[in-house]
């Protein structure tokens, strides 16, 4: 890095006007000055480092041809999108990125009218950007349209929709492909292989600029020659997909090079219909850890500024994530049919490990969720045993695969839900919080909640010794340090009774157990008031038998869960305790009907009164 202190030219960036009076000589140092600064900024908090790195130059480049917001600049998933909040005003806050009441991690339309639109899941941008494109069109207005992917996001099917449907048209539309050959894990699938092709493919251009030599000379020849250029592009072209497809393809080109970036930007400018620009950049570029390591580097906590080394607790407990991945490695050595699925996060699912040790029987399939659900369907009708390895939150864009691929025909499809629940510093986007709610309605389908990591471990043994779709749901970040255990088949629908009470019945789901235990304890100390606690552990199917039986009539019944209210599963555990003619007061403590912001976990569940204060006020508010 470059001296640090040295920032006055990034510091006189307070918005886009003052980037576009900058001589274009002036934007490598602001690009130098500016990665020095994300560097140092984002040391003590950590954030999604090395995508922004990546796209430095090319945020620049964007801001200093185009004009914002009237130009409407699209960001896929947004995590790349930290020079863009730079660019547009918003230096000073940089230190509250991902951080309670700061700034959001992702583009988002309250933060700023530069975010013209929210992001935080893959493969939108292109659909976000044509829908700007058509507005504009219909409405008669005159401003530009940019959308920008990355090669990862590319493999999505919705963006494949979304070229589909713009290159079938003829309005004006930007897409930038963002290429450094990585999502969050290197890219897999054939249109990673298809974009290194293309990057190395110099035959098309070399023969066209000898061919340019050639025909220059004979000026008659030359008309015709151009004249037939579309038809012989399109054989030997390398974007031909793109062009098939409706595009006019104009690159690879360098995206840290502004002499190159520039001009060819301004030519975009003036192009009619949809133009798709291919640039090459580094994922992590000016910081040699993030440069060697993308994946770990795409997005980490707080780490050493001198060594790049993260920094940990060394003494904190395994996560839910590990104790998941251990214990899939350790039944995989048992069972030759289990086989892992992971949608371009072997990483940040906990499948790294597995697929080291069974590189064959672990499969990325890239940013591809309906695929994934599918396909694992396939394998299963195969005779093998799939599990999916996903966040709560990605899952969700696979709906339908879930109920009409795995649940009509009682496959056999292990879901293994991470991020449920409160996720803390990605916010909405990345929030689980609507899981136990879509997933419980569908018939065939088992659903379950662990308490700790260790009953995780008993439920993926369950779950793959069971028929039929099973969902586990589990938090992000640590367990409570307990030793491991063997993991055992559980009694499936059976919840466990953790203590007694005469005074009403506390129903624990998942997580939320340890603050539920300590409210009840609590209630009992300070309020005189004993509670029955139970762990529900299956929330389908639902032990009504246990919950009333430990629910004394006219007592209050208490569900905790990590979720929405809406359609969670406090609703069915009232209704079935009025069905067996319960008649007290229910308290249902649970996400409200709206969209948490970001922050730390506990922060989140502290405002959403789901941690033991919160649980103990609820409870109070009816005694």
């Amino acid at each position: 890095m470059s001296d640090t202190k040295n920032l006055d030219l990034l510091h006189s960036i307070t918005g886009v006007d003052d980037l576009k009076r900058l001589n274009t000589s002036q934007l490598p140092e602001l690009s130098q000055q500016m990665r020095d600064y994300l560097i140092e900024t984002l040391a003590p908090i950590g954030g999604h480092l090395g995508a922004g790195l990546g796209v430095v130059e090319l945020s620049i480049a964007l801001h200093y041809v185009f004009d914002s917001p009237k130009d409407k600049i699209v960001w896929d998933v947004g995590h790349q999108a930290y020079p863009h909040k730079i660019l547009t005003g918003r230096l000073e806050g940089m230190p509250t990125m991902r951080q309670y009441g700061g700034l959001n991690g992702f583009t988002k339309r309250k933060e700023s009218e530069h975010d013209c639109f929210g992001a935080g899941h893959a493969s939108t941008s292109i659909s976000a950007a044509y829908g700007f494109a058509m507005g504009r069109d219909l409405q008669h207005q005159d401003n530009h349209a940019i959308a920008v992917i990355g090669d990862g996001s590319l493999g999505g099917g919705m963006a494949f929709e979304a070229l589909n449907h713009a290159g079938g048209n003829d309005n004006n539309l930007l897409v930038v492909l963002n290429d450094n050959e990585m999502s969050i894990a290197p890219n897999v699938g054939a249109m990673s292989s298809y974009l290194a092709r293309i990057i190395t493919d110099k035959n098309y251009t070399n023969a066209k600029e000898t061919a340019k030599k050639i025909l220059n000379k004979v000026p008659a020849v030359f008309d015709v020659a151009k004249r037939l250029e579309g038809h012989v592009k399109g054989m030997i072209t390398p974007g031909k997909l793109f062009e098939e497809l409706g595009f006019r393809y104009i690159g690879p080109i360098d995206g840290h090079d502004f002499d190159t970036l520039l001009p060819t930007l301004e030519n975009c400018k003036d192009l009619k219909g949809p133009v798709l620009l291919h640039v090459l950049t580094k994922k992590g570029l000016g910081y040699e850890p993030a440069e060697e390591d993308p994946e770990t580097w795409h997005g980490l906590g707080p780490y050493c500024l001198k060594s790049g080394a993260p920094i940990k607790n060394a003494d904190a407990p395994k996560t839910y994530t590990q104790a998941f991945g251990d214990t899939l490695i350790d039944l995989a050595k048992e069972d030759e049919s289990i086989v892992a699925i992971t949608g371009a996060m072997p990483g940040g699912t906990g499948l790294s490990p597995f697929a080291k040790m069974f590189p064959k029987r672990c499969i990325d399939v890239g940013i591809a969720e309906q695929h994934a659900l599918t396909f694992a369907g396939g394998l299963a009708c195969a005779g093998m045993k799939p599990v999916v390895a996903i966040y709560s939150t990605f899952l969700q864009r696979a709906y339908d695969q879930i109920i009409h691929d795995i649940c009509i025909q009682n496959l056999h499809v292990v879901m293994c839900l991470d991020r449920a629940g409160i996720v803390g510093a990605d916010g909405a986007t990345h929030t689980g919080m609507f899981d136990i709610a879509y997933l419980r309605c569908l018939p065939n389908m088992t659903i379950m909640c662990p308490k700790d990591e260790v009953e995780l471990t008993h439920m993926l043994k369950t779950a793959l010794d069971m028929d039929g779709p099973v969902a586990i749901r589990y938090p992000r970040g640590s367990g409570l340090g307990l030793q491991d255990e063997t993991p055992e088949v559980l009694s499936v629908g059976k919840a466990e009774l953790i203590s007694e009470g005469k005074d009403g019945l506390v129903v624990s789901v998942g997580t939320r157990f340890v603050d539920a235990k300590a409210a009840v304890q609590t209630l009992k100390e300070e309020d005189n008031q004993d509670f029955a606690l139970l762990n529900l552990r299956f929330v389908k199917p639902l032990d009504i038998e246990s919950i009333v039986n430990n629910l004394p009539d006219g007592k209050t019944l208490v569900v905790v869960e990590e979720g929405v209210g809406i359609g969670g599963i406090g609703e069915k555990i009232a209704v079935e305790a009025m069905k067996a003619d319960w008649s007290g007061k229910f308290v249902h403590v649970a996400m409200p009907d709206a969209f948490p912001e970001h922050g730390t976990q506990a922060e989140i569940l502290r405002d959403l009164k789901l941690d033991k204060d919160g649980i103990v006020k609820q409870v109070r508010g009816v005694l």
